[in-house]
């Protein structure tokens, strides 16, 4: 809808001195926008750049109406000008573009024209278009749940974007949830060389979303200052007053290419190219600033002569300014975990009533709950009633914690990862718990968020870590087939910035949970579902158990042959020993390595001192598998150790059958484990 609010801005009702200052900030933003290509030509940097031309209006505006550490900005690789109008000086938008240490959205770790300031609240958004949407909603949430009523997110981007599935997701969500958030969609009418009509069948995006109950819709002429400025000062006092959503559709023009790695000539014409400039917003609003006697040529020249000044200072300055080291690189992968010191070595009293895997994981969910205040936990299906997860994990939180704590997330797994990712941004004491899926094999939908949130503390240098839980329901033996039975840490540990944690017993469980809930970063935390009830899981738990990273746990000592597993082989690995040491033929040592990442490599290669076999166990498929890692770091660091080759144990390199024959004859179990050890034992 067009707004029917009185018009705040225009050429003559607004004032002298605001005039100025947006034609010093526009014709700054149109001046390094500029200058940025010739970075490149002189190998300098930049070597990413996509002009703001054709958008400075709407970025203008965007800059204007934010309010640095008190409303939340996620700007998209074309926003120069969104966030040199927010405050970003010359020099910090060249640090960027040549990547310096310096550079205040990351130290040059991110692709340049990546502009942020964290401690601005401009938040550091990745090159997956759009994304940030996700993002920008759950960092509403996080206004609504701690009743910050006089402070909006606004998420830029441009139109094409919208094609992306998790941007209805987050859309969606923020009309649900009722959050406030200002999703700007800048129009240019391309994506890349896609045009438009090739993206969607509404000529204006926005009307796609003009069904969403709670939405607001305003249109508005992005290549005008006034009309842009009118819309976003209405969207933002809207999303305010009634915390809810609204969506500014801003037309555009698009001056130049892509970026410098496009070349628009090969898909637009002649006539396409001169209308665009035709309607340059810098252009444009020079000449009415002159038209309406509202500032004289003199002026404007003096505000030129200033910026380019300024502009040949900034990038003096940046030039002498360092690049980031070599050594860097291992700075900032991951923060430092809560230490889970109370238990050194993990070793307690075994004595005492003795609890289920999932008795463990719900009591210590609740228990740090009560711990920290600022804890929260979402995903499908874990609150209903006295329902509490499809396993009954959270079984009782909803009900003593409320449903701003714990509450059911769509059937959208990017959204519940993506919301965790935002609503962390809120502040550091936010601990998120998040079922990211009802089962690990239904994750997938999640990875680009999964991978998203694993760089986020590198990314940034250190100014925002995700401090995020997320739980998976993993592997099989529950007859369960495809999208039930499958494990994924084959996969999901390849990311750095990712702990990986996988228990085989209660305490362990109950241990990791907490450190993991208690830490800084992002865990990835997988229950093997098949051992939920399985009395073998079973252990006695001691109060305020806690487990560090990195650290295996011998469950069987052992001096022939070492079994290095996780999970529901380790008890197959257990059965298999007792019988090869009932049976007379070798005393077997099981490594559980409860941490894949970090992993306790130190104590892999002490067992394989001891026993000088090595033997890698795991339900995962053995192609591909994690074992592969493990037998590669055994090679590399222990082969003068092993008496013979190192063998691994797994699934077939097929998928999981439903039939309880084909799932047998393709994960591992006791008597397979049991062949293998004999045939190793016997080399």
């Amino acid at each position: 809808m067009k707004s029917n609010v009185p018009v705040k801005y225009s050429i003559k009702k607004s004032d002298k001195e605001t005039l100025l200052k947006w034609y010093y900030l526009l014709f700054l933003g149109r001046t390094l926008d500029e200058r940025a290509p010739n970075y490149l030509k002189q190998a300098i940097g930049w070597s990413y750049h996509a002009p703001a031309a054709g958008h400075d209006g709407i970025q203008l505006a965007i800059g204007q109406v934010f309010r640095k550490n008190k409303d939340h900005l996620f700007p998209y690789y074309r926003d120069l000008q969104t966030v040199v109008s927010a405050g970003l000086t010359a020099e910090e938008i060249i640090l960027n573009g040549i990547s310096k240490d310096a550079d205040v959205a990351g130290g040059g770790r991110h692709m340049s024209n990546h502009f942020a300031k964290p401690s601005w609240n401009i938040h550091n958004v990745s090159s997956s278009t759009g994304n940030h949407t996700l993002h920008a909603s759950g960092l509403g949430r996080a206004l609504k749940t701690y009743g910050e009523t006089d402070a909006v997110v606004i998420s830029s981007q441009g139109e094409s974007s919208v094609s992306e599935g998790y941007v209805y997701e987050a859309i969606n969500g923020a009309s649900n949830e009722q959050l406030p958030v200002v999703f700007v969609f800048q129009d240019n009418g391309y994506g890349i060389s896609v045009p438009k009509e090739d993206q969607t069948a509404n000529r204006k995006v926005a009307k796609n979303f003009e069904g969403f109950k709670n939405l607001r819709i305003i249109y508005c002429n992005g290549k005008d200052v006034f009309d842009s400025m009118n819309a976003m000062e209405e969207a933002v006092a809207w999303a305010m007053k009634e915390q809810k959503p609204v969506l500014v559709q801003a037309n555009c023009v698009r001056i130049g290419s892509h970026s410098n790695s496009d070349r628009h000539e090969l898909y637009r014409d002649e006539n396409e190219l001169n209308y665009v400039k035709e309607y340059d917003p810098l252009a444009k609003y020079r000449r009415m600033l002159l038209r309406y006697n509202r500032a004289s040529e003199e002026e404007l020249k003096e505000i030129e002569d200033k910026v380019s000044a300024e502009v040949r200072a900034a990038h003096k300055s940046a030039l002498a300014s360092p690049h980031p080291t070599p050594e860097s690189i291992h700075d900032f992968v991951i923060p430092e975990p809560y230490p889970a010191s109370q238990y050194p070595e993990g070793v307690h009293n075994l004595e005492g009533e003795k609890k289920k895997f999932i008795e463990a994981l719900n009591e210590t969910l609740k228990a740090e709950f009560r711990h920290n205040p600022d804890t929260y936990l979402w995903g499908q299906d874990i609150a209903n009633k006295d329902k509490g997860g499809i396993f009954n994990v959270s079984k009782g939180m909803q009900q003593e914690f409320g449903k701003l704590r714990v509450f059911n997330a769509p059937i959208a797994e990017d959204y519940i990862m993506g919301t965790a990712n935002g609503m962390s941004r809120y502040n550091k004491n936010i601990r998120i718990v998040v079922e990211g899926a009802e089962f690990a094999d239904y994750f997938w939908p999640a990875m680009e968020q999964y991978v998203e949130t694993s760089h986020e503390y590198w990314r940034t240098k250190g100014q925002f870590s995700p401090n995020i839980t997320v739980r998976l329901a993993s592997g099989g033996y529950i007859g369960g087939g495809l999208y039930h039975s499958q494990t994924t840490e084959g996969a999901l540990s390849t990311f750095p910035g990712v702990r990986v944690v996988y228990p085989s017993f209660a305490d362990d469980a109950a241990g990791l949970l907490r450190t993991a809930m208690r830490s800084e970063g992002m865990t990835l935390f997988l229950e093997p579902k098949a051992l939920y009830n399985a009395p073998k899981a079973a252990t006695s738990i001691p109060d305020d158990f806690e487990v560090p990273f990195g650290k295996a746990r011998i469950r069987r000592e052992g001096t022939d042959l070492t079994m290095i597993t996780y999970g529901n082989t380790t008890h197959f690995c257990l059965e298999a020993a007792e019988k090869l040491a009932k049976d007379g033929i070798g005393n077997v040592e099981v490594l559980d390595l409860r941490s894949l990442s970090p992993l306790d490599t130190e104590s892999i290669l002490a067992s394989i001192k001891k026993t000088s076999r090595a033997m890698i166990v795991h339900e995962d498929k053995v192609f591909a598998g994690f074992g592969g890692e493990v037998a590669a770091q055994i090679s590399d660091l222990a082969f003068e150790y092993l008496d013979a080759p190192i063998k691994r144990v797994g699934s077939t390199f097929t998928p999981v059958g439903f039939n309880r024959i084909l799932e047998a004859a393709v994960l591992p179990n006791t008597e397979k484990v049991l062949k293998a050890a004999k045939e190793l034992l016997q080399y």
